[in-house]
């Protein structure tokens, strides 16, 4: 098997591969981290998933079983047994399977490599601006040198042809008026919140669309995380409400019985950035892009999952446009294809002149960037 995908109309795919020069665990791992996405992190469902397609696709060797992989699991400290005075039996030391946050790591890392790619290697990651001084990142721009510069930053091999040219080669030295720095750009850190819908229209008309939304929040934090170190990053997670959960719950994320309170989460995400001191700040929001639910000013919740309801998305429109004066982008990330839905968040989109990402559960990989502060649309 080359890899495995998930289809929500044709179930499990796999593609031929040649497992001679792959170690059994990580030929098997690659397949188990795709399970405990689909399973939102339930052990034992994935060795059960495990165990059913190791008989049609013979996943497992005399040599090498479940019962091996396991305990290699353990031993590389991806699992941990908790016993549970109900469920366990502390006699024999078995309990609930549960994933450490190695393994957690390990599926954010995943789901990097699924969607993003292979990073280029690179420094440490901040976002660039347009102001030079003394920064912490090389320009290429040259200028003289002046009193009060930073000696790391003369350029040498500029400094001595000056010299050079300056005073000759037989009284060859270099002067004050003979250095050259070289500019640097300052490197500026953002906040970003990122907004995950966990609406029950997210597995809807027999489409899984939380597992994709996961393995995109997960690549997303792990994108964070890797390239912009110095960054923030706050997770809410909206249905009939939004609150706040941690990066370590993404890979346990369930859709609930919720309605879509696409104005809750923004609220929520826009009184965390207002905390931040950082002057970037973003949000980003995956979402089905059906916004079915609001808060009325009695506090009670206002519900209509029929199609696009005018008064709720006129909400969030004004939410969009009260992001843009508080000049916070939101960069949507739909992982729907229908239509209305679609228009629905480039009227969003619009509003805030932010960015989106508009995609079919196929397409993860082959996105349609719109970049409404640059008025284009491009592909990535």
């Amino acid at each position: 098997m080359e890899g495995i995908q998930f289809n929500p109309s044709q179930g499990f795919i796999f593609s031929k591969h040649n497992p001679k020069d792959i170690p059994p665990f990580d030929r098997v791992f690659k397949i188990f981290k795709e399970l405990l996405t689909h399973t939102s992190g339930d052990i034992e469902e994935a060795f059960e998933w495990l165990n059913t397609l190791d008989k049609e696709y013979d996943i497992f060797t005399d040599e090498y079983t479940l019962a091996n992989f396991e305990e290699d699991l353990k031993k590389r400290g991806y699992i941990r047994e908790e016993i549970d005075s109900e469920d366990g039996d502390a006699g024999t030391g078995k309990g609930k399977k549960l994933l450490t946050a190695k393994l957690e790591t390990a599926l954010r890392e995943y789901a990097l490599d699924q969607i993003f790619g292979k990073l280029r290697k690179s420094g440490l990651g901040n976002h660039r601006t347009n102001k030079t001084g003394q920064g912490d990142e090389k320009d290429g721009d040259l200028r003289s040198f002046k009193y009060g510069d930073d000696r790391s930053t003369i350029n040498l091999t500029e400094s001595l042809k000056n010299a050079q040219v300056n005073h000759g080669i037989d009284d060859l030295r270099i002067t004050e008026d003979d250095l050259v720095v070289e500019e640097s750009k300052h490197k500026a850190q953002m906040s970003t919140v990122l907004m995950i819908d966990i609406s029950h229209s997210m597995i809807l008309y027999g489409e899984d669309r939380i597992t994709p939304a996961k393995k995109v929040a997960m690549a997303l934090v792990e994108l964070i995380h890797r390239k912009y170190p110095k960054d923030t990053i706050d997770l809410i997670v909206f249905g009939n409400e939004a609150w706040p959960i941690k990066v370590k719950d993404l890979p346990y994320l369930k859709v609930g019985t919720y309605h879509t309170n696409t104005v809750a989460g923004l609220n929520l995400a826009m009184d965390i950035l207002r905390r931040k001191r950082n002057t970037n700040k973003q949000i980003f929001m995956i979402t089905d892009g059906k916004p079915s639910c609001v808060e009325m000013p009695d506090g009670e919740l206002y519900f209509n999952s029929n199609g696009l309801d005018e008064m709720i998305v006129k909400k969030c429109l004004n939410k969009a446009a009260q992001a843009r004066k508080l000049k916070i982008p939101i960069t949507t990330f739909m992982i729907a294809s229908d239509p209305h839905l679609r228009r629905f968040v480039e009227l969003f989109t619009a509003q805030n002149n932010g960015k989106a990402f508009l995609t079919g559960l196929k397409g993860l990989g082959q996105m349609i960037f719109e970049d409404y502060e640059k008025n284009r649309i491009k592909r990535i």
